[in-house]
Formats: C-alpha cells, sequence, structure tokens
C-alpha cells in the first residue's frame, strides 16, 4: 500500500526555491498546515531592500497567509530553516556549512523561484530562469538522498502551439548554447539579436522557460524530476483564504485597474476562452506530483499541465462581465474615476480609446495639478498601464488548448482523503463566487483596504458615477456644439461637390452622386 499524502512527507527535508514568491508562500503554508510532520522546510532567501535574509524570514512569517498557523500552531514556524543565498549567485551563494547540510538531508526540492517579468532583459532572464536553475540542478546532483525535484515552468512555454501537450518540446535553441552567448556577448548586439532569438515566443519570459525545460530534461535519468506548468495562476479558491492574493500582476492587475478607472480600455477578443488556475490548486498539484514522481521514480522529466482546458470554459467576455459585477458590488474606496470603459477586439478602435481615454484624461489631470503647485503622476502612470497592456493583449487576443490527462489523473492516485485535503478536480468551482472573492481579495491583500470600508466606498463610488456622467454629458455635448456650429461649412462643401458633378462622365457622375449621398447621410 503506498503510504497517504501526508505519511509520504513526514519526516522529509524540502528545499523550496521562490519562498516569497506568490506560489512559493502558498507551498510553505500548506506545507506546514497539512503535512504537519514534515521535518525540515530549508528556504533559500536573499537580502533584499535593505533587509537581510533574517529580516525576510520574520517578514515572510509575517504575511496574512500564515495568519491561522500564528494562532493554532505557531510553534510549526520552527521547521522553517533559513538558508542565506541567491540563485544569481554560483552555487547558489549558499555557505559550505548549509551546502553540506542540504547534500545530506534534503530529500525533495521544489524549484519555484523564477522573474516573471515578461520584458526582462534577455541576458538577465537567462541568468535567473535558466543558468538559476542549472545552479539548483548542480545541487540536487550531489545530494545523497534526493528523491525527488519539482521544477515549476508555465503552460504558456511554448506560445507558437495552439494545441500543448505534457511532453518536451524541442528547443528553439540549445540552453547551455544561450548561456554561454549572453555570457561573452556584449550588450548592443546581444540587443539587437534578441527580437532574432526569441521569435519563437511573445517575450523573455516564455522563451527561457521554454528553454530551461531542455536543461531539465538533461538530468531527467540522473534523479526523479517532474515539470508542473501552470497557465496563469490567479488568487486562491478555499485555501488558506478564498480570495488570497499578493500580487499586482496579470489578472490582478487588470481586476484592480479597472476598479480604480485607471483602465477604460484594453484589446481583447472577448470569445476566446481564458486559462486561469487558482494558487491553491497549483500547490496542490506541485505536492502531489511530488508525491507520485517520488513513488514512481521515473527516468525520465514528466510533466503536468495544471489548466482549466477540458475542464471549465470561461471566455473573456464573461469574466469582464463578472468583474464589473462584483466591482459595482466591491467598489474601491480610493479610485481615480468611475469603473468604466469596454474591451475592443479591434487593435485599432482600442488605440482610438487609448488616446480618447487613457491620454486625454491623463494630460488633462497632470495640467492641472502642475497649475496647483502639485506634483504630477498621472502621465507616468497611464505609460506603464500602456506598456503593461501592450504585453498582455498577446495572451488576450490569442487561444490555446492544453491537454492535461495527467495533471487530471493525480486525483486518482490518491485516497478520498488526500483528495479532500489536496483537491485538484476543479469541475465544481462556481466562476461567479470565485470572482467575487477575488475582487474582495485582492481589494483586501493587494490595495490593503479592510472590508469595513466597503459602506463608505459604495457612497463614494455613488458620486464618481454622477461625475462621470456629467462629463460625459458635456464631452457629446461639446461635440455636437462643434458639428452645428460647423454644419453650414459641411454643407457648402457638399453643394459644390454637387455643382462639379456637372463637369463629369456618366460613370464617374454615378460614383460622385453615391459619395455626396453618404456624406449627406
Amino acid at each position: 500500500m503506498a503510504p497517504s499524502v501526508p505519511e509520504f512527507y513526514k519526516g522529509k527535508s524540502i528545499l523550496i526555491t521562490g519562498s516569497t514568491g506568490f506560489v512559493g508562500k502558498a507551498l510553505v503554508e500548506k506545507l506546514l498546515r497539512s503535512c504537519p510532520e514534515v521535518d525540515t522546510i530549508y528556504l533559500l532567501l536573499r537580502p533584499k531592500k535593505g533587509l537581510n535574509s533574517e529580516e525576510r524570514l520574520r517578514d515572510l512569517s509575517a504575511n496574512k497567509i500564515f495568519e491561522n498557523l500564528r494562532e493554532k500552531t505557531p510553534d510549526v514556524f520552527k521547521k522553517l530553516k533559513l538558508v542565506a543565498g541567491d540563485i544569481l549567485d554560483n552555487e547558489l551563494g549558499i555557505s559550505p556549512e548549509d551546502k553540506i547540510e542540504l547534500q545530506e538531508r534534503c530529500n525533495i526540492i521544489l524549484h519555484s523561484a523564477a522573474c516573471v517579468r515578461f520584458d526582462l532583459k534577455l541576458k538577465d532572464a537567462i541568468d535567473m530562469n535558466t543558468r538559476g536553475t542549472l545552479r539548483v540542478l548542480e545541487l540536487a546532483e550531489s545530494m545523497k538522498n534526493l528523491q525527488v525535484l519539482v521544477h515549476l515552468s508555465t503552460a504558456y512555454c511554448r506560445c507558437y502551439l495552439d494545441e500543448m501537450e505534457e511532453k518536451l518540446y524541442p528547443p528553439a535553441h540549445k540552453p547551455r548554447k544561450i548561456m554561454d552567448i549572453v555570457e561573452w556577448m556584449d550588450d548592443d548586439t546581444l540587443k539587437y539579436l534578441e527580437p532574432k532569438l526569441i521569435a519563437s515566443e511573445p517575450n523573455t519570459y516564455s522563451y527561457t522557460k521554454a528553454i530551461t525545460e531542455d536543461l531539465i530534461a538533461e538530468y531527467g535519468d540522473k534523479f526523479p524530476i517532474a515539470i508542473a506548468r501552470p497557465s496563469i495562476v490567479t488568487s486562491a479558491w478555499k485555501e488558506p483564504i478564498p480570495g488570497w492574493v499578493d500580487n499586482l500582476n496579470g489578472a490582478t492587475g487588470l481586476l484592480i485597474g479597472g476598479g480604480k478607472g485607471v483602465i477604460r480600455t484594453m484589446h481583447c477578443e472577448p470569445t476566446y476562452t481564458v486559462d486561469a488556475i487558482a494558487v491553491d490548486i497549483v500547490v496542490n498539484a506541485c505536492l502531489l506530483i511530488a508525491y507520485v514522481t517520488a513513488l514512481d521514480k521515473p527516468k525520465k522529466v514528466t510533466f503536468y499541465n495544471v489548466t482549466l482546458s477540458r475542464i471549465i470554459k470561461i471566455t473573456w467576455g464573461e469574466i469582464i462581465k463578472l468583474g464589473e459585477k462584483w466591482v459595482d458590488k466591491y467598489p474601491h474606496t480610493v479610485a481615480l474615476w468611475h469603473r468604466g470603459g469596454t474591451i475592443k477586439s479591434y487593435y485599432w478602435h482600442h488605440q482610438i480609446c487609448v488616446f480618447f481615454y487613457h491620454i486625454i484624461p491623463a494630460y488633462l489631470v497632470d495640467g492641472i495639478l502642475f497649475l496647483m503647485g502639485r506634483k504630477t503622476f498621472l502621465i507616468n502612470v497611464q505609460k506603464r498601464i500602456s506598456h503593461g497592456l501592450g504585453v498582455l493583449q498577446y495572451y488576450t487576443t490569442k487561444e490555446w488548448y492544453f491537454k492535461n490527462d495527467n495533471f487530471k489523473s493525480l486525483r486518482t492516485r490518491v485516497s478520498k482523503e488526500d483528495n479532500e485535503a489536496f483537491y485538484t478536480d476543479l469541475s465544481n468551482l462556481n466562476a461567479n463566487e470565485y470572482l467575487r472573492d477575488y475582487i474582495l481579495g485582492a481589494r483586501q491583500f493587494c490595495c490593503k483596504e479592510d472590508p469595513s470600508t466597503i459602506p463608505r466606498a459604495r457612497k463614494l463610488a455613488k458620486i464618481r458615477y454622477v461625475l462621470d456622467v456629467v462629463v460625459q454629458i458635456l464631452f457629446y455635448g461639446i461635440l455636437a456644439w462643434i458639428f452645428y456650429s460647423n454644419l453650414h461649412i459641411i454643407t457648402s462643401s457638399v453643394h459644390y461637390l454637387d455643382d462639379a458633378l456637372k463637369s463629369l462622365s456618366p460613370i464617374n457622375k454615378v460614383n460622385a452622386e453615391e459619395f455626396i449621398t453618404y456624406l449627406s447621410s
């Protein structure tokens, strides 16, 4: 009989990279809560923003996601052990003592560290996502009791495919050759070559994730390895707190930007399906993937597309509609303007709306602030938003399907009790309730707006709505006034064209008459 999932993790020592990231925090919390007899969780942490590694560990433990653990089982945090280091440093920058301890005691590696910025320079993305993974693999190869390594990739690492299977695809370039190129090539030449090198993918993040999978495959016969490919990772569905999210990346940024009236247009095909996965599903899947891979001991890398495909189908249009519904019910206290705007199927329609709804208001507001002697900000905000939307619209104007039989089979490998504790079945997810919790979670955890402020926020939202209506009436009224003020010029132009018809040939005359009829209408 195979052990249960908690029994498997009992007494195990686990190394987690990227533990301060969105998925990393949730991984740590889930292990401490659902696998209480785990021996040690090593966290690779580097100094950041003036904080040393110990201070970052304290900050991590103080995060809202660990609130229930702090209240009920505070001693569980003793299982966390700091490993001071940096994935960007040679040999991960860890001390000889820590390296020896990991080589002797570590049983499982959950590698989630990565830079998720899509616009990172190729050299930096390679060093973080590819060379950083190589450093982890080299450490793993030296471990005496390693049972499994799980690498967190992305379902969007082969964007040229309409349908992606759970298998290894040949890379556009060999990862070791690319690592060598970015090491010696000067920045100007590399900048020139970058669009050609990553041509198969939309950005450096996707490109580096793609070639890194091939690098990992080199180690597939050395120890058990699995690669999890989640799609867009969104807020928690059930655990530890419904709606929990702690970053503004991707979909969360769109929800907040739209809710605060900052984003009023987006290039998106509303009929295309969305593939997004809740962070607690990703975490449960990673822990189950480690479990089954350690038991199966495969001789090559196995892949799991952690996606919604063929489980739930929901379109961008439906998501936007639900989001508007819940933003109206739970508005933001601090917002630039009333929630509004729409998604646009056509690029130029979107660009025209960007000019009228983003650029002109930004210059108008900043102009008023400048005249008042106040600090301007909105133009810079809109520039960042425009850049972000430009990156994201690649994913909102295309549609992908992911084969995910391996992912869906995870729940068949464990008992009913384990399925309840480490759930991966999304078939009963209610999109309406999930979007409600997502909006509330983004409001509370990202915008730091307490739920007690909702009544006041609703009053402010009504005021913003009235102002929005007044401004629209004035705007369209001015346009109508301009039109009617210049109506005599338009009429004179039509009469002039009418007189000119007399000198045209019969064929040209018919065409010109149609044109004048069009103008008159």
